[in-house]
């Protein structure tokens, strides 16, 4: 009588193990929060940590793929690596929008910033040095100042939009093409006074 009790414990527990189910809330949990991360912009503001709740909802996957090929599953492992690809998830949501808002307030500043570069930099290339063979030169930066400026208005356009990674590029290409001129101008004006 003791044997077939033990016995019939241990079929109902391998049957309980054998059956025992993916912890799906967990797992809807650990989804929803990635998905939040990825809406929360976590690709541009927090990259980081946006591969780090990755990582771990493939850790995530890759236990429950185990498990699934197994007669006797056990998903506790599951449910604690769904806890922590949520978790994971949540910091990349929480530093994108962090990250976000640091950029915007960057971006807004280097717009600003660039701006004031171009009114100089128009204003020492209207009194760059003239004479024969430099109007192509003179039209050239001019040109260059005039892409700048519609560079800029690309980066306020995006900056308006919330699209700060997008007008943070445009600002860069803009300056860097500001810098050009300058030293352009610079060669320019060092030229003219060594004649």
């Amino acid at each position: 009588m003791r044997k077939v009790l033990i016995l019939s414990l241990a079929l109902c527990l391998a049957a309980a193990v054998g059956c025992s189910k993916p912890p799906q809330q967990d797992i809807d949990a650990a989804n929803t929060s990635l998905e939040a991360a990825r809406t929360a912009g976590a690709q541009d503001y927090a990259p980081e940590s946006l591969q780090a709740a990755e990582t771990a909802k493939q850790e995530l996957d890759a236990e429950l793929q185990a498990q699934q090929d197994k007669f006797f599953k056990s998903y506790s492992k599951a449910k604690e690596l769904a806890a922590s690809a949520k978790t994971a998830a949540d910091k990349a949501a929480q530093d994108a929008n962090t990250g976000k808002e640091t950029m915007r307030q960057e971006v807004g500043t280097a717009i600003q910033t660039a701006r004031t570069d171009l009114a100089g930099v128009r204003d020492q290339l209207s009194k760059a040095p003239k004479g024969k063979g430099t109007a192509a030169d003179l039209a050239t930066l001019s040109a260059d100042l005039d892409g700048v400026d519609a560079s800029l208005n690309e980066a306020q356009a995006a900056y308006d939009g919330q699209r700060y990674a997008e007008a943070k590029t445009k600002v860069e290409a803009a300056n860097q093409t500001l810098s050009t001129v300058k030293n352009d101008i610079a060669g320019a004006q060092a030229a003219k006074a060594a004649k």
